[in-house]
């Protein structure tokens, strides 16, 4: 990332890594969720791949209990196994989970809420980056499966444990959805509804910003409600700017000349996990709800997704899309 980026009234920038936002900060007695999906066909973010690794190592650092959602628990072992090696008295946890499937994620949510642990973080990172059109194993398009439906999913079933564990720890929760700046850019209509798997119309870059749209919507229509019941737990949503991983793998010939340049001005690993980190954890961000966070500060959201008639809609064609 350019090093002359300009830090903003957080006192953090762009160029900030993870460790840097959350330096001094004690999180010992916190438990956290982090999603991930690990690869497969597409471009995935995740924890064993990419922010999401990096997200579950600086939260373990900063002595939070991490449970990782891993969809190849195979995986997710050897990634609890890389962070404790290197944080000896870190507290990590993989459990799998596939937030394409809703039958996962239930699964998922019924052994967490059973094994009787807290929940004071919920980190919705998982994502899928502009695969060919697919649907889900519930015959959803996969991308609003993946990145919106199960996270939705997800919250709503831990939204119980997270609002116990605040008023006995009185402690604030937090749930962060990881979003992108794509979501600017979604289909014209913003959120298809009644076109969600239209296979001849799709675009798999509208169709991403579809997703990441939802993903602002669902933290901003969650906020509000979780305001109205007067629960001490926040929702935030985060643009962690674009990262250099396997990100550009798909894209031929021009995968070389992008990964090199990329990395003269794109974020690596460390700076793309720590808008998240900053937002779940940083003492400064107590209360605050239903923003929009890039580059460790406060940003600006499009229209759409400042649209809380839009966000109820797409709330309740969510809840009839899990119900079904």
């Amino acid at each position: 990332m350019w090093p002359f980026s300009r830090k903003g009234a957080s006192g953090f920038s762009s160029s900030s890594t993870a460790e840097e936002v959350t330096d001094g900060i004690d999180a010992a007695g916190l438990t956290a969720i982090v999603t991930e999906i690990t690869p497969c066909d597409g471009i995935l973010t995740g924890a064993s791949s990419g922010i999401g690794l990096e997200t579950a190592r600086v939260l373990a650092l900063r002595g939070v209990h991490v449970v990782m959602g891993i969809r190849n628990k195979y995986a997710g072992e050897k990634v609890k196994e890389t962070i404790v090696n290197e944080i000896p008295a870190a507290k990590v946890d993989a459990m799998e989970l596939d937030l394409s499937s809703l039958a996962s994620v239930q699964k998922f949510a019924s052994e967490f809420t059973s094994s009787g642990r807290p929940l004071n973080l919920l980190i919705n990172n998982a994502g899928v980056l502009m695969p060919p059109f697919e649907l889900s194993k519930d015959n959803i398009e996969l991308q609003f499966a993946t990145n919106h439906l199960g996270h939705f999913l997800l919250a709503n079933l831990l939204l119980d444990t997270m609002k116990k564990t605040a008023r006995e720890t009185r402690r604030e929760g937090r749930i962060v959805n990881v979003t992108s700046e794509a979501h600017w850019y979604p289909y014209k209509e913003g959120i298809r509804f009644d076109r969600l798997n239209d296979r001849e119309g799709y675009g798999k870059f509208a169709a991403y910003g579809q997703s990441k749209l939802a993903n602002v919507l669902h933290a901003n229509e969650l906020a509000r409600r979780l305001k109205e019941d007067g629960a001490d737990v926040t929702a935030n949503s985060v643009h962690p700017g674009v990262i250099v991983t396997n990100i550009f793998r798909h894209l031929g010939i021009f995968e070389g000349l992008l990964t090199t340049f990329g990395r003269l001005a794109l974020k690596n690993v460390q700076q793309g996990a720590s808008t998240t980190c900053y937002v779940a954890l940083h003492p400064k961000l107590e209360g605050i709800s239903g923003e929009y966070f890039a580059d460790n500060n406060l940003a600006k959201a499009s229209a759409k997704a400042a649209d809380k008639d839009l966000a109820k809609k797409l709330w309740d064609f969510s809840l009839d899309l899990i119900n079904k």
